[in-house]
């Protein structure tokens, strides 16, 4: 892609209804009641500043999240937000793969705060299964060579260590 020609997602956001739009399986963000309420009470009184982040499935005429979880739930959530919205979403979208998409919720998030870890180690287990690497799991959500180590050591799969060296030093 030329860089001159692109313009960011921001440019091309749509309302979408909300039955169209589904959250993905992976995020392992999660907000604690206190600052759900207190989400619900930021969209109340000052309306949606930041559009969901959508892959648009054209299969399925479908949006699936890729950032913006929480702002959905609590249209799903708020009858007042949903009546004053009529329903609808602000919508933009990234058209990428899979496991792009899933580093780009994990930028999105480890942006703004904390991950369980539970979550994050599966993350982290589908994206060696899909063959990424852990210099491009570092590099493109955000971790350091540790973090992924520590979080393939979590899931306790061998297949995750398949193509890592290990030193001999245990053989007599």
């Amino acid at each position: 892609m030329n860089t001159n020609d692109f313009l960011s997602p921001v440019y091309g956001v749509k309302a979408v209804p909300i039955e169209k739009i589904k959250a993905n399986e992976y995020n392992p963000n999660r907000v604690a009641p206190p600052e759900l309420k207190l989400l619900e009470l930021s969209i109340w009184e000052d309306g949606y500043t930041q559009p969901i982040v959508c892959y648009y499935d054209n299969d399925n005429d479908e949006y699936i999240i890729v950032d913006g979880f929480h702002r959905y739930t609590i249209m799903q959530t708020s009858q007042r937000i949903y009546n004053r919205e009529k329903g609808m979403l602000p919508v933009v979208t990234i058209n990428k793969a899979l496991g792009e998409r899933m580093a780009s919720t994990i930028r999105h998030n480890r942006a703004r705060g904390s991950h369980n870890v539970d979550l994050m180690s599966n993350i982290v287990a589908e994206l060696v299964e899909m063959g990424k690497s852990d210099a491009w799991i570092c590099k493109n959500i955000g971790m350091s060579a540790d973090e992924v180590l520590r979080l393939k050591q979590i899931t306790g799969l061998a297949s995750l260590f398949k193509d890592e060296e290990f030193s001999r030093s245990w053989e007599v």
